[in-house]
């Protein structure tokens, strides 16, 4: 297989984001702001990132503290709608029907610590509401489908889950022009193929495969070669090709991503740019451990990315003059 881009499946996002852009409702700020309770609960959403995302949580952490404070309370937003299908079982559906109207209130309960943060973030930077519903409509695909027949298909999913996330971001962060759109959707979709590529051995074990089966087939591989490598750290050379084919189109959506970035107001570049260099070593981490995701989860130090930030806050600085 030689073709990694076209623009199908690009046009296609780009309609599901200019959908949510014209349904923008009018933010409901509280006027009777509860300072204590908020603190508590950006507090709240402080902890869960440090926890779950190391990567987000040393990139938010360079942004100024507001912004900061947003952004982690849409990383809790995100990471408990996730926990929601990931975690409940049959009751799944049930608490995630009773999430989405209380995260999508404006005055959510006050014990609903994640609720209250994200309700003062969407209506304190104006986050369209419908990016919200669409992220929450993604996650729930999981609950339904459990294979992407193409990749065009599985973009569609990658936008429900991560290009939301971003769109939501530009927000927080602040953009110089609707233009920024395409780029945000396009990151979303690299962020969520490193996910997808990192996390083929979580994901078997929760029943699910993401990568297209019209191109494992197209590599003469299917769900046995999976449970092989899995189960028994078994694959060959197959696989190694299919994962540089893979590697080789991510890493093609960061480069056309990347021009984005300078799109963006300048407190929230740095941590963007340093989010996308993150996740994006990833992709370095699985070929330096011949393509096995099978027995090893591929990550970057902490180490590893602190090391990379000087050269991150340079090519923002350099790339924003010019």
């Amino acid at each position: 297989m030689t073709a990694l881009i076209n623009d199908t499946w690009e046009n296609s996002l780009l309609s599901l984001a200019n959908e949510a852009w014209q349904a923008v409702a009018p933010a409901q700020r509280d006027q009777r702001e509860d300072i204590a309770l908020l603190d508590q609960a950006y507090g709240h959403c402080e902890s869960l990132t440090a926890f779950h995302s190391r990567s987000f949580h040393m990139a938010s952490g360079l942004m100024k503290p507001e912004a900061r404070r947003a952004a982690r309370a849409l990383y809790a937003f995100c990471r408990t709608t996730d926990d929601i299908v990931d975690e409940s079982g049959d009751e799944a559906e049930a608490l995630l029907l009773t999430w989405r109207e209380r995260s999508l209130s404006w005055r959510p309960p006050r014990q609903d610590l994640v609720a209250v943060a994200w309700a003062n973030a969407r209506a304190k930077y104006s986050i369209p509401q419908r990016y919200a519903e669409q992220l929450i409509d993604g996650v729930a695909r999981d609950m339904v489908q459990n294979r992407y027949q193409t990749f065009e298909e599985l973009t569609t999913y990658c936008y429900g889950v991560a290009s939301t996330v971003g769109l939501m971001s530009m927000h927080i962060t602040g953009f110089e022009s609707e233009d920024a759109v395409r780029y945000a959707i396009k990151l979303g979709v690299a962020l969520q193929l490193t996910n997808i590529l990192r996390d083929v051995a979580e994901d078997w074990e929760r029943g699910r495969v993401y990568l297209p089966q019209e191109e494992l087939a197209a590599f003469g591989l299917s769900d046995t070669d999976i449970a092989a490598g899995v189960n028994e750290n078994v694959y060959d050379d197959r696989w190694r090709e299919f994962m540089k084919f893979q590697i080789a189109r991510a890493r093609q959506i960061y480069d056309e991503a990347w021009s984005g970035i300078n799109m963006l107001n300048a407190q929230g570049r740095f941590a963007i740019a340093a989010a996308a260099t993150f996740y994006r070593g990833i992709l370095n981490d699985i070929e330096a451990h011949d393509y096995d995701v099978f027995s090893r989860r591929a990550h970057v130090s902490k180490w590893g990315k602190i090391r990379q930030l000087p050269t991150i806050w340079w090519q923002t600085k350099f790339s924003s003059q010019n």
